[in-house]
């Protein structure tokens, strides 16, 4: 068997970024909190925006369908279901979270482009959709950073307490002749 005090997972260059890890000091990375808590604002607004859709779907006094066009009524029911699963992973600050807010995110440009009239909004939309996701890349790209940061300090660390460990042998074994 393999001993594991050998492996440490910091090493790991596949390590996925955890949002709010503690990091060696026992502090979290200032852009990982920083990146969460943005993940957590857009989340309620993507949940706002889901809770509208149903409004719409729920509160028609019709049939969508009968009122809207066929592809409006289906965005619609697309955004209704897939905002408020987005919002909730954003809120978790899962990585599937981010992504599915970005396809949205993707979606709501595009149909704002398509469609003009179909959100409130319009043409803002887009300007504030694109800022949100240029804050989201920086942010991500930031906290990657400073996880990399953190593993290399803790590595120095590391060989710095081994060196040191060393350097104290020798002396141990002078000591009892």
């Amino acid at each position: 068997m393999a001993d594991p005090t050998i492996y440490d997972d910091g090493d790991d260059p596949y390590r996925p970024i955890r949002v709010g890890d503690p990091g060696p000091g026992g502090e979290t990375a200032k852009w990982g909190m920083l990146l969460s808590r943005f993940m957590r604002i857009v989340a309620l607004f993507w949940l706002l925006q889901g809770l509208m859709h149903w409004r719409i779907l729920l509160m028609a006094q019709q049939s969508i369908f009968d009122t809207m066009p066929q592809n409006a009524a289906l965005s619609v029911i697309f955004f209704a279901v897939l905002d408020l699963v987005a919002g909730v992973g954003l809120w978790l600050a899962t990585p599937w979270g981010g992504v599915l807010w970005l396809l949205i995110a993707s979606a709501q440009i595009f149909l704002t482009l398509s469609m003009p009239g179909f959100f409130i909004g319009g043409y803002w939309l887009i300007g504030v959709n694109a800022i949100l996701i240029l804050m989201y890349f920086a942010l991500t790209f930031e906290a990657g950073r400073d996880v990399d940061a953190q593993r290399l300090r803790e590595r120095r660390r590391r060989k710095a307490e081994a060196r040191s460990h060393a350097a104290a042998k020798p002396e141990e074994l002078k000591g009892s002749d």
